[in-house]
């Protein structure tokens, strides 16, 4: 088995989640992991065999207005490569992990590791709204022994963005169908809700791209149609609006505000609806969570989510300006027990079938597997670039 490190940003966002249970896995798996990052991510267990975190260190010097966290980044990956023989450097997100890989890389020589980029979206995005951007993140991508993306869609859009003419491997996203589970607790579920009411629920980092208006205007059709309670999970820069939104619809005293915390597991299955109505998901990780978890996702139809979630089939997918769409679809599933029964039962099945963890983190074993057999070449050199 290879010795792999891993570099995420270690918060309580899709990709650091995905990077770390990936790493548990892995190392369930007979895999050594390293997590090379600025903080030890989160959902990361105390202790486990195979397991090493390495900080990132970013010493303070008067001359530089910041700290250069892409250099201490690649130092440090030079170093916990050469003292730990890793294999493989695997790196979430091209900027700016796949910038300290690449130099690690050039240190210790072409052929003495290999670099995995995986890209979750905000990549795509980044350039975007910082087009001086593109050449690096471009290079980045091309440079890389193997990239991967979460979703077929966040594939086809870093091919259209960027030009790319190398291969993209498609390994999306996965949860632990062990872990998140449709268990409800009756003392959970009272925390949040009364008897005879229903409880929605929206996870995010509270920013705009998760559109919180619209969270807001479709509890607030649910709520007018049948007894309902809202379940804020997370926080972020759009939250005090949210609330003052809420306040002014008289439908705060019937939200419940969690803020940032752990045991996602524990809380989802208390609930009935998951509402995700984000302009854009590259993939939509808590949707997947909630389909474990017997939760039945209301999601957007803009991006990666459709590839796992079939609107009518196990779900819905409207599209995030769809206000009416979604209050519609969910006063009909919060209505109809049968029906969102069903739909539940079908979301189980698909989340823990093919995005189950299991299946998906072989995945990623076979493509190391590929990259570390005799002879293999650099992606970039193979084009003869």
């Amino acid at each position: 088995m290879p010795a792999v490190g891993i570099t995420c940003y270690p918060t309580q966002g899709g990709s650091g989640v995905v990077a770390t249970e990936l790493g548990l896995h892995l190392a369930r798996m007979g895999c050594e992991v390293h997590f090379i990052a600025t903080h030890l991510p989160f959902r990361l267990e105390p202790y486990h065999g195979n397991i090493f975190y390495h900080p990132v260190e970013m010493p303070s010097y008067p001359v530089f207005q910041h700290a250069p966290y892409t250099l201490s980044l690649a130092s440090t990956m030079h170093d916990v490569a050469l003292r730990c023989g890793l294999d493989i450097l695997h790196v979430h997100y091209a900027v700016p992990h796949a910038a300290g890989a690449y130099l690690a890389r050039q240190m210790l020589g072409a052929d003495r590791i290999k670099v995995v980029t995986t890209l979750h979206g905000t990549d795509i995005t980044l350039v975007g709204q910082e087009p001086s951007y593109f050449p690096i993140t471009r290079f980045l991508i091309e440079q890389s022994d193997a990239v991967t993306a979460v979703s077929g869609f966040l594939r086809d859009e870093t091919v259209r963005v960027f030009g790319c003419g190398r291969d993209i491997e498609v390994i999306p996203n996965f949860v632990d169908a062990r872990l998140y589970v449709p268990a409800r607790d009756a003392a959970v579920r009272a925390r949040f809700a009364d008897a005879g009411e229903k409880l929605i629920v929206h996870v995010s980092n509270f920013r705009r791209v998760k559109n919180p208006q619209a969270v807001v205007d479709v509890f607030a059709g649910v709520a007018a149609e049948l007894p309902a309670r809202l379940l804020l999970v997370g926080d972020g820069p759009e939250m005090p609006a949210m609330r003052e939104a809420l306040a002014a619809g008289g439908l705060l005293e019937r939200t419940t505000c969690l803020g940032s915390v752990t045991g996602l597991e524990g809380i989802l299955p208390a609930c009935d609806l998951l509402l995700l109505p984000s302009l854009h998901e590259s993939f939509g990780l808590v949707a997947l969570e909630a389909m474990a978890c017997g939760v039945v996702p209301l999601a957007t139809s803009r991006g990666g989510a459709g590839e796992f979630i079939h609107d009518g089939v196990n779900g819905y997918l409207r599209d995030p300006h769809d206000v009416a769409g979604m209050i519609e679809a969910a006063v009909a599933v919060l209505r109809d027990d049968g029906l969102r029964q069903h739909l539940a039962e079908e979301a189980r099945r698909d989340a823990a079938g093919d995005f189950g963890a299991t299946c998906v983190v072989r995945k990623y074993l076979d493509l190391y597997d590929r990259l570390l057999a005799p002879g293999a070449l650099r992606a970039a050199f193979r084009r003869g670039s």
